[in-house]
Formats: C-alpha cells, sequence, structure tokens
C-alpha cells in the first residue's frame, strides 16, 4: 500500500510538472516581464543611488569647493583689513614726520636769517666800534697838527728856509699824509656857506664882499673821518 501511494504521488507530481511546462508562452512571458520588472526596478534603484551619489558627491563638492573660498576670501577679507589698518598707521606716521620735517625745516630757516642778522650786527657794530676808535686817536692827534701848524705859521719868513724849519715842515707833512691815507680829511669852510652840521660859528663879523650866512674866516680847521665829523670848524660867519 505504501509503494502504490508511492507511485501514485510521483506520477502526480510528474503530471503537475508537465502542466507547469505545458502552459503554453503566457507563463514565460509573465516570468520574463517578472524578470524584467525587477530588473528595471534595480535598474532605477542603481540609476537613483547613482544620482543620489552624484548630487551628493556635488555637495560635498561644492561645500569642499565653497570652503577655500570662504576661507580664501576671509583670508583675503582679514589681510584687507590689516594692510588697510597697516596703511592708515602708516599714512598717519607719514603725517607725523612731514610735520616733524616742516617743523625743523622752518626752525632751520629761522635760524639762519637770524644767524644771518646777528653777522650783519655784529659787524655793522665792530664796524662802529673802530670807527669810534679811530675817531678818537683822531682826536687825540689834531692838537699835535694845530701845534705843527701855529708853529710854522709863527716863522719870520727870512727863516723858513732854515734846516731845522724845514724838517719841522717835512713831519708836519708827513702826519698829514698820514691822516690823509686813513681818511682823515680837513674841511672846507672859507668861502663856503654855513653849515651846522660841519661848522660851528664863534662870531659874526660884518663883510661886504661876502653874501650873509657864507664863512668869513677859519679859526680852528675841522676834520672829518670818512663820512663822520671828528671836529667840527671853528669860524666866523658873515651878518
Amino acid at each position: 500500500m505504501a509503494a502504490g501511494n508511492n507511485l501514485d504521488n510521483e506520477v502526480k507530481q510528474k503530471e503537475s510538472s508537465d502542466n507547469a511546462f505545458s502552459e503554453g508562452p503566457d507563463s514565460d512571458d509573465t516570468s520574463i516581464n517578472t524578470g524584467n520588472d525587477a530588473e528595471a526596478v534595480l535598474h532605477e534603484d542603481d540609476n537613483i543611488q547613482t544620482e543620489e551619489n552624484t548630487s551628493a558627491n556635488e555637495a560635498s563638492g561644492d561645500t569642499e569647493d565653497s570652503n577655500p573660498v570662504n576661507g580664501s576670501g576671509e583670508a583675503a577679507g582679514t589681510s584687507g583689513k590689516k594692510e588697510k589698518r597697516f596703511g592708515r598707521k602708516k599714512d598717519k606716521n607719514i603725517e607725523k614726520l612731514e610735520e616733524k620735517l616742516a617743523e625743523l625745516e622752518d626752525k632751520r630757516v629761522r635760524q639762519l636769517a637770524e644767524f644771518d642778522n646777528f653777522r650783519k650786527r655784529s659787524e655793522k657794530e665792530k664796524s662802529q666800534m673802530f670807527e669810534t676808535g679811530a675817531k678818537t686817536v683822531v682826536e687825540k692827534i689834531l692838537p699835535v697838527i694845530d701845534n705843527f701848524e701855529r708853529g710854522l705859521a709863527g716863522v719870520p719868513a727870512e727863516e723858513k728856509e732854515a734846516p731845522f724849519v724845514q724838517g719841522v715842515e717835512l713831519v708836519y707833512k708827513q702826519l698829514v699824509t698820514a691822516l690823509d691815507e686813513l681818511g682823515v680829511k680837513p674841511i672846507d669852510a672859507v668861502g663856503k656857506e654855513f653849515d651846522p652840521n660841519l661848522h660851528n660859528a664863534v662870531m659874526a663879523v660884518d663883510d661886504d664882499s661876502l653874501e650873509s650866512g657864507t664863512v668869513a674866516e677859519e679859526m680852528q680847521k675841522g676834520y672829518m673821518y670818512n663820512e663822520s665829523v671828528v671836529r667840527h670848524s671853528m669860524v666866523k660867519v658873515v651878518n
């Protein structure tokens, strides 16, 4: 009985398998279509996965690319700010240096001007001191000249050829020449119009041959040293 049942089961299984193969092309198409759909789904999943990976890579690439750009931009911005700050500080330092240079230049010019004024003032003072000293010496010598002139004027005519008189006259002439070379000149007075800057009137006289205000006679000779009067001429003036 068991052997017969086994044989019946085998026969039924064979028939069922034959029936499965004998169902025709519809079943094959269904299985093929089902396989194709599965493959399409797999392909679509692969494409979707690929696109997601690509977009993810692109996103990550953009992020990576953008980060350096942003970083470089921030770095550039920071360096630009530093350069601007450094430039401002540099400009301020340059301005301060230029102001200091202008101040020193102005001080130098002022000092040069002051030194030039000091030099001119010193030269003028030295010249005045030298002139004052020279005038003092000339004033001391003029009485000697006066005495020579008085002595020679009092010599009688017959004694003017005497050797002693000739020697005294030579000394007088030599002294006058030395004073003339130093800039000491006698003031011309007789016959000139009275000038209070040059003449000292001590007496008024009547003289019809001369105009009023004219110097008629010189009582003491006056002298000038360069352009200044050392001694005024003592004169008589016509009324």
